[in-house]
């Protein structure tokens, strides 16, 4: 048999064959491969047979190196291992579901026994018998579904790494190795699972334990549905003893909350009442004393004014201001609404101020983990940038469009060079709607904010007509705003107050803010 090997194919044959050890295979020792390959020697020695006058064939093409290829493959642990993963009389056939069902111990038996070889672990449970206990069959599938083969397929890697030219093209071989390794490896794992499953579905046991827990349950389940019922009657006469009294004291209860829930509501009607006469009341002692202003702008102003005081007053102060209206004279009572509007201002001012300050705490936070950002560069908040957003703030109140976003590009850009002007070009640029100029006059009637209006975005041939109708109708037309309303097409009279009011604020921040830069520049 060993002048037939071709010593080119030698990964292909059966080493434990080529030294005469086919019925030990795996299980041959150490000792016993040597004795043979040494006997085996001593006979088929290139050296031997030439002296015995036989031809010997040049380098490795002399069928002797099928013997060296065997020694060195079955005498080194971790090739013997790869080879004994693909020993090529292994029987990887798992049996059929008919051959299981007619003799299930004579077929699984020796199928799991021959599978038992590749396990880590050496102790490995047995089938069984019919006889054998339900923990028995339970740890027997529990070893099999969580089988740890120790089997791999690295014999089988078609491309030698030993045979590359370079090193991208030994990574390469590694690369294809490993994918078909693994490839291998999964299919065996498959193999034991549908042997397992199949093992699984035809135990007659499995079957059995199954009836016994399904009786079992059966039985538990009747007798948990019969104590149930007892229970229920139990408790179903209870509950008919206190319905009634329950009854009785929901319905006590009920109309004792509806007779509240009227009471609270007629109060808050009245409440409401009051403070909206109250408002009313005020805004008319206003208007009667034109505003207390002198001219058309001031008077604007002061509207502004008083409808911020109807909105932040309680129904207390209103009533103690408008008793001092009422009786005072108007310088009395322009000092008493100038005292509530300072008031009130520093109120909005110190919320503005927290405002900040939680802004600024948020901004903080979020840089100090990592994740700041704007125009800022990362840097934090001194003195003089919260003093600068303090004043955008106030310079774009609740309301104005766009309010936080205008803060932003101002504070980012004065961060990035220190230069407050290019903030506003910025800001310009990025607003081309605003128109260039507006008149310095105001509107001649008063603004309500909180009026409706349509809040759809301005469109620039909405500001083109906007601006058109302001310089066709100057502030000496007789109802002005009417006629400026009737030019812009799906605009009321209250959009455009509105937007003419945003384009003062915008012309004035604008100004504002280049003084400050050049102030800040003379120091």
């Amino acid at each position: 048999m060993l002048r037939t090997l071709d010593p080119k194919d030698w990964k292909n044959q059966d080493h434990y064959a080529v030294l005469g050890l086919p019925h030990l295979r795996y299980k041959a020792t150490q000792r016993q491969i040597k004795a043979a390959h040494k006997a085996i020697v001593l006979k088929h020695h290139p050296d031997k047979r030439k002296a015995a006058g036989e031809q010997i064939q040049e380098g490795d093409n002399d069928y002797f190196t099928c013997i060296t290829k065997a020694i060195e493959t079955l005498s080194d642990p971790m090739k013997r291992r790869a080879f004994d993963s693909v020993d090529p009389t292994f029987d990887n056939s798992v049996p059929s579901k008919g051959e299981g069902k007619e003799n299930f111990f004579e077929v699984f038996s020796s199928v799991f026994e021959r599978n038992e070889r590749w396990s880590t672990k050496k102790s490995v449970p047995k089938l069984g018998s019919p006889d054998s206990s339900f923990e028995e069959v339970d740890n027997f599938y529990s070893f099999w579904y969580n089988f740890d083969s120790w089997r791999e397929f690295s014999y089988l890697d078609e491309e030698e790494k030993e045979k590359a030219e370079c090193r991208d093209e030994r990574r390469w071989i590694e690369k294809q190795n490993r994918a078909s390794r693994a490839q291998r490896k999964k299919e065996e794992m498959n193999r034991i699972r549908t042997l397992v499953d199949m093992a699984y579905s035809c135990d007659p046991r499995i079957k059995k334990f199954k009836e016994e827990e399904k009786a079992r349950k059966e039985s538990e389940k009747k007798a948990k549905a019969e104590a149930k019922k007892r229970e229920q009657e139990e408790k179903e006469k209870a509950r008919q003893a206190e319905l009634e009294a329950t009854r009785l004291a929901k319905e006590k209860e009920d109309e004792e909350a509806r007779q509240a829930a009227v009471q609270a509501k007629k109060e808050k009607e009245i409440q409401k009442k009051a403070i909206k006469k109250e408002r009313q009341k005020l805004r008319t002692f206003c208007k009667n004393w034109s505003y207390f202003a002198d001219n058309e702008a001031d008077g604007v102003k002061m509207m502004e004014e008083v409808e911020k005081l109807c909105e932040r007053l309680e129904l207390m102060s209103l009533q103690t201001l408008n008793e001092t209206l009422a009786s005072g004279s108007k310088e009395e009572c322009k000092a008493a609404v100038e005292r509530q509007v300072e008031e009130v201002n520093v109120q909005l001012q110190r919320e503005r101020e927290a405002e900040v300050q939680a802004m600024q705490a948020a901004r903080s936070a979020e840089q100090g983990s990592g994740g700041g950002g704007g125009g800022g560069g990362g840097k934090g908040w001194n003195e003089d940038d919260l003093q600068l957003l303090i004043k955008a703030v106030n310079l774009f109140p609740a309301g104005t469009n766009a309010r936080f976003k205008i803060h932003e590009c101002l504070r980012n850009a004065f961060l990035s060079d220190g230069k407050l002007l290019k903030a506003f070009e910025k800001f310009k640029k990025e607003h081309t709607s605003v128109a260039p100029s507006i008149d310095n006059a105001a509107p001649s009637e008063r603004f309500d904010a909180s009026g409706e209006g349509n809040l759809a975005p301005w469109t620039t041939e909405e500001q083109k007509l906007l601006e058109q109708a302001l310089k066709t109708y100057p502030v000496s037309t007789p109802e002005r705003w009417e006629k400026i309303a009737a030019a812009v097409p799906g605009r009321t009279k209250k959009d455009c107050m509105k937007r003419y009011k945003e384009l003062v604020e915008m012309v004035k921040a604008k100004k504002a803010a280049q003084e400050q830069v050049a102030a800040k520049s003379k120091k």
